[in-house]
């Protein structure tokens, strides 16, 4: 008995102490369980230029539809923000994940051409009135969320798909801009984020980023995001000017919805999870 109570009453400390710091519920806390709907995992394949692509739906429970975030992994996506999908879940948001084509079991070669096409294909396949019915998906409130080289993704595909809610960029990479880098040490860079992907080499990879960089870059976006509400976090990993470049090129442009936010950790994150997935629930919730 002893123990039960004071179990329970550190749980009740740790509890408050969490709330006193402002992180919402949804990270230390399950969901009231929904028998009429439950939460869900379903598997996705998404056609995406003559291939199906892998996907995972990560449904919150409650009555459908609801609104959805897209996360985009980065540069190969060892890091693939899975426990940042399962927060933004039990928040009552859909959460999907991906693979590019040629990625972590998709098929084809990868290219990060084929990157931007298959969220792009990523986002139709969502649209779609038969899969926004069938996964419970309120298609007027998706939100497109990229980490790393997935920054880049999604700062390029915001920039066009303006039926998006806003866009969350979480340690972008500007791979257009890495494009000007010296020969060698791109080549070297690349070398060192090769795992799972097919089809490619590392000088493969850096010829491709060197004949696209110049269109690829974050400064070609910045018209086509100044209207959209945006979340930018930076961390201590030498990407921080990009992004800070970023969004000051938005706000002198007249985009005045975008929130900057920089932490000391490192590109993963990895000491900062738990604010990670604060700062994004709280912004999502700020969404009109």
């Amino acid at each position: 008995m002893r123990a039960g109570i004071i179990t329970v009453v550190l749980a009740l400390a740790i509890s408050s102490s969490l709330r006193s710091q402002s992180v919402p519920a949804a990270i230390y806390t399950d969901p009231p369980a929904d028998a009429a709907h439950p939460a869900r995992m379903e598997v996705l394949h998404i056609p995406s230029h003559g291939v199906r692509i892998n996907g995972v739906l990560y449904a919150p429970s409650g009555a459908r539809p609801h609104p959805t975030i897209v996360i985009c992994h980065g540069l190969p996506g060892n890091e693939k923000n899975l426990d940042l999908a399962q927060a933004v879940r039990r928040a009552g948001w859909n959460a999907v994940t991906f693979n590019y084509r040629g990625s972590w079991g998709s098929p084809g070669a990868f290219r990060f051409a084929q990157n931007l096409e298959d969220a792009d294909s990523v986002l139709a396949f969502l649209r779609d009135p038969a899969n926004a019915a069938k996964l419970g998906i309120d298609t007027k409130k998706i939100v497109l969320a990229g980490h790393s080289m997935g920054g880049w993704v999604t700062v390029l595909t915001a920039a066009h798909d303006h039926a998006l809610s806003g866009a969350i960029l979480i340690s972008a990479a500007d791979m257009g801009g890495a494009g000007e880098m010296p020969h060698d040490k791109l080549v070297a860079e690349m070398a060192s984020d090769m795992e799972s992907l097919a089809g490619v080499t590392a000088t493969s990879m850096t010829d491709e980023l060197v004949r696209n960089g110049k269109k690829w870059e974050f400064t070609n976006a910045v018209d086509g995001l100044k209207k959209l509400p945006l979340l930018v976090l930076s961390a201590n990993d030498g990407l921080a000017p990009q992004t800070d470049a970023l969004v000051a090129a938005i706000r002198a442009a007249g985009g005045h919805n975008v929130e900057a936010v920089h932490q000391a950790t490192d590109h993963s994150w990895s000491d900062h999870r738990i604010y990670l997935e604060a700062a994004v629930i709280d912004w999502l919730g700020k969404l009109k």
